[in-house]
C-alpha cells in the first residue's frame, strides 16, 4: 500500500491537503468574499432590498470618530496586554522550571485558569469586581481605601486587562517546553566563562527560545486585537443587546463592529469595518514577521534554505 502511494507523490500530496483546502474555501475564503461584497452595499441584515453603494462605506469610515477611537483603544489595549501575557507566561515558566517542592501541583494551579470557560470566567470576575460585595474592594478596604467602581469608566479598561492577563497557563506550558529544550551545555559553558544567572538568561536562554517568543507575540497580538466577548460579558452580561450597555473604555474595535451589525443593523458598514480591520491585523502580523530577522535566532539558516529551495 505504501509503495502504491509513493508512486504518485503529487496525487498523494493533493489527497492529503484537499480536506484543508475544501474547508478553507468553504468556511474562510467564501465568507470573506461574501463579506466584501456586502461591504459594498447598504444591506441591513434582513431586508431583501438593498442598494449597491460602492466604496461609500469605506469613505464614511475615514470620518467615523467612533471607529477611530475604538481602533486606537484596541491598539493601546494590545500594546499593554501582549507584553504582560508573554512576559507573565515566561516568568511563570522560569519559576516552575526550577526544582521546587510539589512542582506538579504548582503547574496545575497555574494552568487551571486557562481551561475555565470564558463565560464562567466573566461571571467570576464580575463577582470579584463588584463594587459593593466584591472581594477586591473588601481587600483594599482593609487598608482604608474606598470602594472602587471596577466595572465603570475609565477603570473598567484596566479591569479588562487584569482579566485578559489571568489565563497565562497555556502560554506558560509552551514557554516551559521551550525552556526545557535549551541545551544545558550552553548554559554551563557560559557559567564557566564567568557569566552570572541574568547574563546566561539574557544571552543564552532568551536567544534559544526566541522562536517560541516570536510565536507567542504573533498569536498574542492577533488574539488581543480581536478580543470581543470578554468586554461584553464582563460589563453587560445581563443586557448584551442594550444600546450603550458597554462602557466606552471597553468598546474595542470588535465590540464596535458588533454594535454596527446587530444594534444598528448596518451589515454593509460593519463588513467594511471588518475588512479594514483585517488589513490592519495583516499589516501588524507582517511587520512583526519582518522584524523577526533582527531578534529571532534559528539554529538553521532560514534564508539559506529558502534560497536553496528557489534554486
Amino acid at each position: 500500500m505504501a509503495r502504491k502511494w509513493s508512486r504518485y507523490p503529487k496525487r498523494t500530496f493533493y489527497a492529503f491537503v484537499s480536506p484543508w483546502a475544501v474547508g478553507f474555501l468553504l468556511l474562510t475564503a467564501a465568507p470573506m468574499v461574501y463579506g466584501f461584497i456586502v461591504s459594498l452595499t447598504n444591506f441591513d441584515g434582513s431586508s431583501p432590498k438593498f442598494k449597491w453603494v460602492g466604496l461609500r462605506n469605506y469613505v464614511e469610515l475615514l470620518s467615523d470618530g467612533d471607529m477611530w477611537a475604538a481602533l486606537v483603544r484596541t491598539l493601546a489595549f494590545t500594546a499593554i496586554v501582549v507584553p504582560l501575557t508573554v512576559g507573565g507566561s515566561l516568568g511563570l515558566a522560569v519559576l516552575i522550571n526550577r526544582r521546587l517542592r510539589a512542582v506538579g501541583l504548582w503547574r496545575t494551579v497555574f494552568y487551571l485558569p486557562s481551561v475555565v470557560p470564558v463565560v464562567a470566567m466573566a461571571i467570576m470576575w464580575k463577582l470579584v469586581f463588584n463594587k459593593d460585595s466584591g472581594i477586591l474592594n473588601a481587600i483594599i478596604g482593609i487598608v482604608g481605601v474606598d470602594p472602587i467602581g471596577w466595572l465603570v469608566d475609565p477603570v473598567v479598561f484596566y479591569s479588562l486587562i487584569i482579566v485578559m492577563s489571568w489565563g497565562l497557563g497555556g502560554g506558560m506550558l509552551i514557554m516551559l517546553a521551550a525552556l526545557q529544550g535549551v541545551p544545558v551545555e550552553l548554559e554551563e559553558a557560559a557559567t564557566v566563562d564567568g557569566a552570572n544567572r541574568w547574563t546566561v538568561f539574557r544571552h543564552v536562554t532568551i536567544p534559544m527560545i526566541s522562536p517560541i517568543l516570536f510565536f507567542q507575540v504573533v498569536t498574542g497580538v492577533i488574539g488581543a486585537l480581536q478580543v470581543f466577548i470578554q468586554p461584553l460579558l464582563l460589563t453587560n452580561a445581563a443586557g448584551i443587546s442594550a444600546v450603550g450597555g458597554v462602557p466606552d473604555s471597553t468598546t474595542l474595535f470588535m465590540v464596535q463592529v458588533y454594535q454596527e451589525f446587530f444594534l444598528s443593523n448596518r451589515f454593509g458598514y460593519g463588513s467594511a469595518m471588518l475588512w479594514v480591520f483585517f488589513i490592519v491585523i495583516l499589516g501588524f502580523t507582517l511587520l512583526i514577521m519582518r522584524s523577526s530577522r533582527f531578534w529571532v535566532y534559528y539554529e538553521v539558516d532560514i534564508e539559506a534554505e529558502r534560497e536553496g529551495a528557489k534554486g
